[in-house]
């Protein structure tokens, strides 16, 4: 990418609110990224059952199935900033009480879901909190597109650094000290959110009640094809392909027949290729062409499940994770953008917990699914079988691709996103009313 790259692929940290944001996430990511491994791996050690990591994955994310669609209406309704600092602290509470329990050697199986279950509330929240707070951190709505790009990149930073020093962490120490380090990580995020200047936003009364304004929203984002499209397939990846992950354990355990260290790798390995593939996107100058690369991107996901499903070796299996980590990086947040840009501000919070939804929130009946196919079939068939369902979902989004890129450019045009065409439209106008004249 070279020199002359770097001033693109940072753009959006000229605005200083998003400086303290990046800051403060990035530090408290990779704690994140430890204890998302350091959990799966004490329920395995404890219970050395797929059905229940799978299990694990549904308690943690029933609740933003329940509750995203519900929250979007807040964030439109609250104060964005102010209802993060919360949710990020109820977060670090979180992971101090899943500390104390490991590290005192008396946490059972049951706490371990509860605490999830508690996880999975906040995130409901949290979430499309953090997703719709971004345009308030960025002043040039221009910068938009590198914003959410350097966030994935910060987020698949984290993704590589946490799980590898917690497969080390947990090897030498424990799982509770990476529990521990996730609690103190959440000190830098709360920390740079108190130190943002964030203008608030002018009150909205809508006279509505919370569930005509949460049908407004469904309205909204499935009557506008290219929103609703994009929606449709993160949601087919959410339930078969995202779900991977719960069998992590297994595919380290039984398949490769390592430990923690070879679960830290795999995912390490996945933090890479999503790190370079957000840095691609990073690099990018317009969101023209996204459209183009989601398709391909969720293939390339797909191929790589069924890849990492046939493979039996350490290192071939470490290289597929890089492409999963491309393709599915790539797919996440060429999505998250060109819903950013398309969405209309008022129905902001509520089309973004709707993307919560159709990442997170499908994931929770992908995980269940995915813990009880495995334990019938195995792990590795469970990863091959979502894969091709991923495949077929690209091809059916690539065949609409014209059609949702014709409805959505008069969106670009109106938003400026791509300034030349409006410069063009805008003398064409003139030209015709001076020859009308």
């Amino acid at each position: 990418m070279g020199t002359r790259a770097l001033p693109v692929m940072l753009r959006a940290l000229r605005h200083r609110n998003y400086r303290l944001y990046f800051a403060g996430q990035g530090v408290s990511l990779v704690g994140t990224w430890m204890t998302r491994l350091a959990t799966s791996w004490l329920l395995w050690r404890l219970t050395h059952s797929a059905e229940m990591l799978g299990l694990l994955g549904f308690a943690g994310q029933v609740p933003t199935f329940l509750f995203a669609s519900v929250a979007g209406v807040w964030v439109d309704r609250l104060n964005r900033h102010r209802l993060l600092v919360s949710t990020q602290t109820l977060a670090m509470l979180q992971s101090f009480a899943l500390a104390a329990l490991v590290l005192s050697g008396t946490i059972q199986v049951w706490e371990i879901f509860a605490l999830q279950v508690l996880q999975g509330v906040v995130n409901a929240f949290d979430m499309p909190t953090r997703q719709s707070l971004l345009i308030d951190l960025i002043e040039d709505r221009s910068d938009l597109p590198n914003a959410v790009a350097l966030n994935s990149s910060m987020v698949n930073g984290a993704r590589l650094i946490g799980p590898s020093v917690a497969g080390l962490l947990i090897a030498s120490a424990g799982e509770g000290w990476c529990f521990f380090a996730d609690g103190v990580s959440y000190l830098a995020v709360i920390a740079s959110l108190l130190a943002m200047r964030v203008a608030l936003r002018p009150r909205v009364s809508r006279g509505k009640r919370l569930f005509h304004e949460l049908r407004d929203g469904l309205d909204y984002a499935f009557g506008f094809a290219p929103i609703g499209a994009i929606l449709l397939l993160l949601a087919v990846l959410g339930l078969v392909g995202i779900p991977y992950r719960v069998l992590m354990p297994v595919i380290a355990a039984q398949t490769l027949h390592g430990g923690a260290h070879t679960l830290g790798f795999l995912m390490g390995a996945m933090g890479v290729g999503a790190l370079i593939g957000a840095l691609y996107l990073a690099s990018r100058e317009s969101v023209l062409g996204l459209g183009r690369l989601i398709p391909l991107a969720s293939a390339t996901f797909g191929a790589s499940l069924i890849g990492l499903g046939l493979s039996r070796s350490l290192p071939l299996s470490l290289l597929i994770m890089v492409a999963t980590g491309i393709g599915f990086m790539i797919h996440l947040a060429a999505s998250n953008t060109l819903i950013q840009t398309l969405v209309r501000e008022d129905m902001r919070g509520r089309v973004m917990s709707l993307y919560t939804m159709a990442f997170m929130g499908m994931a929770t009946f992908g995980s269940l699914l995915a813990g009880a196919v495995a334990g019938v079939v195995g792990a590795p068939l469970t990863l091959m079988g979502g894969g091709l369902i991923c495949m077929l979902g690209a091809a059916a989004f690539g065949r609409r691709l014209p059609a949702l890129r014709r409805q959505a450019w008069p969106v670009f045009v109106e938003k400026g996103i791509v300034p030349e065409v409006a410069e063009n439209l805008r003398e064409a106008t003139n030209l015709r009313e001076e020859v009308e004249q």
